[in-house]
């Protein structure tokens, strides 16, 4: 899966929306997670995903994906709709597995299944899984709510995502490049740890925005918060938090971990004066984090610095880099 550009959902997608409605809060936007529509003196968020690669516990990890866009919305999770698309060759004990893996997830987030689809689709050679998650609440975070002066914070470590999907699709190539099976091994078990629900609820009163960074990595999601919220974020990349798995992995491969699927880090913008009581949340939750920028004036877009100096600045859409070898690999 490669999403389309920013440029092409501005000129073509979404200049097809149908007719406005007042009760819509946000819509169809670069950068923001979920949609809100108003109910009453409530708000429905609500958002949908595919999972579309070759992953281990697709079912865990659909529902874990779409809880995460809901969450950062400062909104629990609660009702899901999942569309499984199988190739022929899945059978029922297939199908249990999947099933067994939802039903874990749903439980570890309190959430509940209340519908969707099931068939074999002819054409495919894999699971497809396309989930959508729906949660109410009387208040809200957006992406666009970051405001000069507030501080970045993100929690957990860059690329978990990413460090699990190629050590478990690329375990051949990068044993043979001499990357320890135990590595992988862990590096595999990555994928328990892609869920924000916990810290994006605990932050959801003090952030002024918050965001689940994908596809392109996290410093994709950075730009959508600056985009979003027209304003430059200035990050010290020295500050991003690393696991040596993935410094091993991606430097063998050749690749930015900092462009590269990042579900499991929150990114989150915080007034200067509520970081000290954010950073106190995360450390009662025992979720670790790091605080990497500033949100400041200037030209939209994000300047990436070092302890040594200004490296580089980011305007344009990243495509993920995990993405691309994926595809190099499948040929899809």
């Amino acid at each position: 899966m490669v999403k389309l550009s920013n440029d092409v959902l501005r000129r073509i997608v979404f200049t097809h929306l149908g007719v406005e409605d007042a009760d819509v809060i946000v819509g169809p936007r670069v950068g923001e997670d979920a949609a809100i529509v108003r109910v009453g003196d409530k708000y429905l968020v609500m958002h949908t995903d595919p999972i579309t690669g070759a992953v281990e516990g697709i079912g865990w990890f659909a529902i874990n994906i779409v809880a995460n866009d809901i969450a950062v919305r400062g909104v629990k999770p609660r009702w899901f709709l999942l569309t499984l698309l199988l190739p022929r060759d899945i059978g029922e004990d297939g199908v249990r597995v999947i099933m067994e893996d939802v039903n874990r997830a749903l439980i570890e987030l309190g959430g509940s299944l209340i519908g969707g689809h099931t068939e074999y689709t002819p054409g495919i050679d894999r699971v497809i899984a396309s989930t959508t998650a729906i949660g109410i609440g009387d208040h809200y975070v957006t992406t666009s709510g970051a405001k000069p002066g507030d501080l970045v914070l993100v929690t957990k470590y860059v690329a978990l995502e990413g460090t699990a999907v190629l050590a478990s699709d690329f375990r051949d190539e990068l044993m043979s490049r001499g990357v320890p099976k135990e590595v992988l091994n862990r590096s595999r078990n990555l994928l328990k740890e892609i869920s924000v629900v916990r810290e994006a609820l605990s932050l959801a009163d003090i952030a002024s925005s918050m965001h689940d960074p994908t596809e392109g990595g996290l410093l994709q999601g950075l730009l959508e918060i600056a985009e979003a919220s027209g304003v430059r974020l200035r990050i010290n990349v020295d500050r991003v938090p690393t696991l040596p798995e993935t410094k091993q992995i991606f430097s063998t491969l050749g690749i930015d971990p900092l462009r590269s699927l990042s579900s499991g880090m929150l990114i989150a913008t915080i007034p200067r004066d509520h970081v000290q009581s954010a950073i106190n949340r995360l450390n009662t939750l025992g979720i670790n984090y790091s605080v990497i920028g500033e949100v400041v004036k200037g030209e939209t877009g994000v300047e990436l610095i070092s302890n040594s100096g200004i490296i580089s600045e980011v305007h344009e859409f990243i495509e993920d880099d995990v993405m691309k070898l994926w595809h190099l690999k499948y040929g899809r």
